[in-house]
């Protein structure tokens, strides 16, 4: 490998797992572009997704740490896609800490075709969960050819904002890139239309391969644009045996001790990570320690 090639495949490696934030800044259009790769590669390590499903879980993986950037405070995008078709659920969730985490339910076959091919009739929702506060939902139906349409159709139904992304995904790599006007400050049509079509000069190859600044500077060089410093992004699934004791607290110990009785044990695979988790009847009895003991008895 010469020099040149050298130093571009060295910082395509420092730019891996990485969010970059840059914004137009005389035209009211926000940009991101994220770019996944150890993160990924333990997304892919948790199922045997075929090809075709894992695809489209990347470009998941890829949108939810787009659209939850663009939040302003602490919690959780969800983007959940439901259908009737050979794929019948993907989710994937990120935090405002840039952590991701997605899983997909197929059956088998499932063959390359367009949105509609893959999942059906569906419907896209996204969920907005606070770490403090309401959760909103928004939930429209399944649009477009792409997941990438599906979205943009979502952002003009319900925000009536103008959003554009660009997804490329293999099994290395799961890169994608938004642009977005900014919702107190639309800017000139004709402005907008001039940055996506310098956007749409994109493609797959050139996401995958160069890194992330590249892309940016390759295609808005003759724009007026501030590039923010990028930020780590992770596969981690939040959950945890705390937040499992804390389910089956809400079920009742009477309940619990039912399923014993059927069942020897209560077990609980998550679905994201394929982590297991073994409850025995003490463990039960130790969720409900402090239920049944009475009180001290006063001295006299």
């Amino acid at each position: 490998m010469d020099e040149q090639n050298r130093d571009k495949a060295t910082l395509v490696t420092q730019e891996n797992d990485r969010l970059f934030r840059f914004l137009f800044e005389d035209i009211g259009v926000r940009g991101e572009m994220v770019s996944l790769d150890a993160s990924w590669q333990a997304a892919l390590s948790m199922h045997d997704y075929p090809e075709v499903v894992a695809e489209q879980l990347g470009q998941a993986l890829s949108a939810s740490l787009l659209l939850s950037a663009t939040l302003k405070f602490k919690g959780s995008l969800i983007l959940q896609v439901q259908g009737d078709g050979p794929i019948k659920m993907m989710v994937a969730q990120s935090t405002d800490q840039q952590t991701v985490r997605g899983l997909a339910h197929w059956d088998d076959p499932v063959e390359p075709g367009d949105l509609q091919a893959l999942f059906g009739g569906g419907r896209l929702v996204l969920t907005i969960k606070p770490d403090n506060g309401q959760s909103y939902q928004g939930i429209v139906a399944l649009e477009g050819d792409s997941l990438a349409a599906a979205i943009q159709s979502y952002f003009s139904q319900s925000e009536q904002l103008n959003t554009r992304l660009w997804f490329a995904v293999d099994g290395q790599r799961a890169v994608g890139l938004m642009m977005q006007e900014l919702p107190a400050k639309h800017g000139e049509k004709v402005d907008w239309e001039r940055v996506e079509l310098l956007a749409e000069t994109i493609t797959d190859r050139e996401l995958l391969e160069l890194p992330a600044t590249e892309v940016i500077y390759r295609l808005f060089h003759e724009e007026t644009v501030r590039l923010y410093d990028p930020e780590p992004v992770s596969f981690r699934c939040g959950c945890s045996r705390e937040k499992l004791e804390s389910s089956l607290i809400t079920l009742g110990r009477n309940e619990l001790l039912v399923i014993l009785q059927e069942e020897g044990a209560i077990e609980v695979d998550c679905d994201f990570c394929n982590r297991h988790y073994h409850f025995d009847a003490i463990d039960v009895e130790r969720l409900f320690v402090g239920d049944s003991v009475s009180a001290p008895l006063s001295r006299h």
